[in-house]
């Protein structure tokens, strides 16, 4: 079968972590163009995006 990288419950994790980031960065006072370049990086690299957007991204 397809081997995916991340199934089942840490899938699961990683999906919701990602959505409530992509949240935040829509939600931040940043720039249009600054909001979709983190959102393309959260939605291309969903764990290392969401730890540099943790570490680097958009605050409120």
């Amino acid at each position: 079968m397809l081997d995916f990288p991340y199934s089942g419950l840490l899938g699961l994790i990683i999906l919701v972590l990602d959505i409530y980031a992509i949240i935040r960065v829509a939600q931040s006072g940043a720039g249009a163009l600054s909001k979709a370049i983190w959102i393309v990086v959260i939605l291309l690299l969903p764990v290392l995006g969401l730890i540099l957007w943790a570490l680097f991204g958009p605050k409120r």
